[in-house]
């Protein structure tokens, strides 16, 4: 870890308000996984945003959106999300959306397949355009244009600019995480 983890009582001025903002969201909607060390200091991408809480406040407020704004499935949310962490090889990110998952009852097996950077063979229509879709994206470059047509049939134009926007900012949260050597609590 690059960055040492803040204690509550050691945050500024600037940083109380986004803290207390992130553990409140972060308690309704991350709560699946290891985010707060015993005294109350975050981990994960939290952490590092509380360094910078100008631009770790605006990257919160882009993940509280995406949150808000959420219409696709949690299933194909979360093969999206792991096919970014697959890709950038973000520990704990792989970490966080594999609690996730499993709560949502996502197989092991799926799991496994999943984090190795490799396309499962069970998926349903609209999980196997989500995991291209993600694919493409984060290899670079512009997204085929008929993957792009499927993802805006099956999923609507709201749905495809949400799948679009959750890659990009998995990305950022995955160079947040590479970035700053951000470890993995340990499991219990």
């Amino acid at each position: 870890m690059r960055l040492p983890l803040i204690q509550p009582s050691d945050l500024t001025s600037e940083q109380r308000p986004l803290y207390d903002d992130m553990r409140k969201g972060i308690a309704s909607n991350f709560n699946a996984f290891q985010v707060e060390r015993k005294d109350g200091a975050l981990m994960g991408p939290w952490n590092p945003w509380l360094h910078e809480p100008r631009i770790g406040k605006a990257i919160w407020d882009l993940t509280l959106a995406m949150t808000a704004e959420a219409s696709l499935p949690d299933n194909v949310r979360q093969i999206a999300i792991l096919v970014v962490g697959a890709r950038f090889d973000a520990a704990y990110e792989i970490y966080a959306h594999i609690a996730v998952a499993e709560r949502e009852g996502m197989a092991i097996e799926r799991l496994a397949t999943l984090v190795a950077g490799v396309k499962p063979t069970d998926f349903l229509p609209e999980e196997s355009i989500a995991y291209d879709f993600a694919y493409a994206l984060v290899r670079g470059g512009v997204l085929p244009e008929p993957l792009y047509r499927l993802a805006v049939d099956t999923f609507g134009q709201h749905g495809t600019n949400e799948l679009v926007y959750l890659v990009g900012l998995y990305s950022l949260v995955s160079t947040t995480l590479n970035g700053f050597n951000v470890p993995v609590p340990e499991r219990e």
